[in-house]
């Protein structure tokens, strides 16, 4: 086996996350994660820069993905294959997002006839587990996968408001807050206070900051216990459905799909 270097011995050091944790494969599934809708195909120096590692590292992650089917090779080009998706699919079908998400996004969409997710925190994004779209395109290339900052987006401080007051704090202080729209609150500060407006009122609404054009009301998901789970939101164009009417009309059909989903999320 290759001897470690120094850098990579340290930071095995830092983590110490035991002896019965792989490193190997924590390295492959590392080398997983250098592929993205910007980087569809990428030489092997690409992935070793995009995850620092070493090449010798990453030649052999990337050996294995290929002889296992979830990359595929190209003269000097990596990219992932149709296998990958058997580790989502594992995901999606062997918890309640097929049999109870799924369909309650559809059904909420079909009655306000606008866009309809679910979404869990995931570090400081949020990823969308269940979706449902009226016919007409909302927004292009979001669907089940897609990511959006936690910070910024309904789901993200729909989730970030369950949040025990130490675990936001850090999550605040290690947040580095980029703008996704020109209306996107920044300041760390005035981030907080509008996740706590949340906690206090129990639902987020956000108005183009984590997208132009685009405005998202969205209520945390708890399971039968009061543990939060995940949030659910509805999202419309913002010539379509006015703040006033997300409010009124979206909010307490939001409300009603929590409480009924309370009793079938375990």
């Amino acid at each position: 086996m290759g001897r470690l270097r120094q850098q990579d011995a340290d930071k095995r050091a830092e983590r110490d996350h035991g002896p019965d944790f792989s490193e190997a494969l924590a390295r492959g599934l590392t080398v997983i994660t250098a592929f993205d809708a910007d980087h569809r195909q990428l030489t092997l120096s690409d992935v070793a820069r995009a995850i620092d590692l070493p090449r010798a590292t990453t030649r052999r992650a990337l050996y294995t993905l290929t002889r296992l089917g979830y990359v595929e090779m190209e003269g000097r080009l990596f990219r992932l294959a149709p296998k990958i998706l058997r580790l989502a699919s594992a995901y999606l079908t062997s918890n309640l997002v097929s049999r109870v998400l799924q369909p309650a996004c559809e059904r909420i969409c079909e009655q306000v006839d606008a866009t309809c997710s679910v979404a869990v925190l995931d570090g400081a994004e949020v990823v969308m587990v269940a979706r449902a779209s009226p016919v007409r395109p909302i927004s292009v290339g979001l669907g089940v996968g897609y990511r959006l900052p936690a910070f910024c987006s309904a789901l993200g401080r729909a989730m970030l408001s369950t949040l025990p007051d130490d675990r936001l704090d850090a999550f605040l202080e290690r947040l580095e807050p980029a703008p996704a729209t020109a209306q996107t609150v920044t300041d760390k500060a005035r981030v907080r206070q509008a996740i706590l407006d949340v906690r206090a009122n129990g639902f987020a609404l956000v108005d183009q900051e984590a997208e132009v054009g685009f405005r998202s009301l969205a209520v945390p998901l708890v399971r039968y216990d009061g543990v939060p789970v995940a949030a659910m939101n509805l999202g419309t164009q913002i010539e379509r459905v006015s703040l006033d009417t997300m409010r009124n009309d979206y909010l307490p059909v939001l409300r009603r799909e929590a409480a009924r989903l309370k009793e079938q999320l375990i």
